[in-house]
């Protein structure tokens, strides 16, 4: 009996159902979509070799929104990709790396592949939210975000994704179930319920509440092979927003022979009234490295999690960020990993050229020595325009 199949027809029935009903109902329904067109040129300098890499990335976006009743709502977010270049004709194994789908259901599909490039499609939203007056329930393919830092979010053991990978703008999706009950306007429980494609389960409890005009979170739960314990907060210091968040993996099958790990990150914001900002992080990880900490190897063979942000048992980040006016935003931050001297470097500036066009200009330098957590990667460039509607 293939049972994921059963369950994938149960997860589509109740959306071939109200699709059906808005059939017959037309004129009481309510559809909204979006999306944009992008195209991303890159370059990419390698460290010690003498070679560029051209590489880009042409990706549509759809994102439909069905209205069947009220307090109810379908999201379908599909996304069309053409990855072409260098990059993707020294690399055999690029193609399965970019169609790999990390949920329980498999909805991406590659269309064609050809030595220069691929074409594929991948949906990263399906699923059916409902409210009521003080509970929501959400089920498919979702964005669960549980971190309250902006790089480094110990608390999103669903979906933490790099900060590097500033292309990929809503995340990734992730196959649950997500409840929600509210005790009034401060406080909440909400429980989570992920598999993924290794039938490896992720699943939660959190208490949301706020005291002393500081919004909190706790929770315990499991994720994969490891006991969860965390919690975060949020709120200010002056004039200055102060976060952090921390988590606790304690190893399921061993948990009396182990010490578990812990990761935090603290964070700061300040916003001048000159419309400059900055932000800092710190991050520890308890069985982090303070020697070379790895290189490109590690970054591959390590998957990014709340239990992976970084090898390195410190990382430092800092961000500034200026608009110069409506039109114009200009940014730079910096990872800094104090352990072994190697750092990242990231200049961007963000043009708006129309009400729907977008230019992005970028840079992403990596220094230090071979072997070390930065030092492997070289530099990169960027020219990013979107086209939104």
């Amino acid at each position: 009996m293939n049972y994921k199949l059963r369950i994938k027809n149960y997860l589509f029935l109740p959306f071939s159902l109200v699709l059906f009903w808005n059939t017959l109902s037309f004129s009481q329904s309510i559809f909204e979509y979006k999306g944009y067109l992008t195209n991303l040129e890159s370059v990419w300098l390698q460290k010690d070799i003498d070679a560029m890499l051209l590489s880009g990335t042409a990706q549509n976006r759809f994102d439909l929104f069905i209205y069947p009743m009220d307090n109810a709502t379908i999201n379908i977010g599909l996304r069309n990709i053409l990855e072409y270049g260098n990059a993707v004709q020294i690399n055999p194994y690029f193609a399965d790396f970019v169609t790999s789908d990390e949920g329980y259901f498999n909805l991406t599909k590659s269309w064609r592949e050809r030595s220069g490039y691929i074409l594929y499609s991948t949906i990263d939203r399906l699923n059916i939210f409902y409210s009521a007056e003080t509970f929501e329930i959400q089920l498919g393919r979702q964005r669960i975000n549980w971190g309250v830092n902006f790089v480094w979010t110990p608390n999103d053991i669903f979906n933490s994704t790099s900060f590097l990978n500033f292309d990929y703008e809503e995340k990734e999706g992730s196959d649950a179930v997500r409840g929600q009950y509210y005790f009034g306007y401060t406080a909440s429980l909400e429980f989570v319920y992920k598999i993924d494609r290794e039938e490896e389960v992720t699943s939660s409890l959190m208490y949301r509440f706020n005291e002393w005009e500081y919004d909190f979170q706790m929770f315990v739960g499991m994720m994969e092979d490891d006991y969860v314990f965390g919690g975060g907060w949020s709120g200010s210091i002056m004039d200055a927003n102060f976060s952090g968040e921390l988590t606790y993996f304690r190893d399921k099958e061993n948990f009396a022979d182990t010490t578990g790990q812990l990761v935090l990150s603290l964070g700061a914001t300040y916003t001048f009234a000159s419309d400059f900002y900055i932000h800092g992080e710190l991050l520890y990880n308890s069985v982090g490295t303070t020697e070379n900490a790895g290189g490109i190897l590690s970054l591959i063979s390590n998957r990014y999690n709340a239990k992976n942000l970084s090898p390195a048992k410190y990382s430092l980040f800092g961000q500034l960020a200026y608009q110069v006016n409506p039109l114009v935003r200009l940014d730079l931050s910096s990872i800094i990993n104090p352990s072994d001297k190697s750092f990242y470097i990231g200049p961007f500036a963000t043009f708006s050229v129309s009400q729907s066009f977008d230019l992005l200009l970028g840079s992403q330098f990596f220094s230090g020595n071979s072997s070390t957590e930065w030092g492997d990667f070289g530099e990169f460039y960027f020219l990013k325009i979107k086209w939104s509607f």
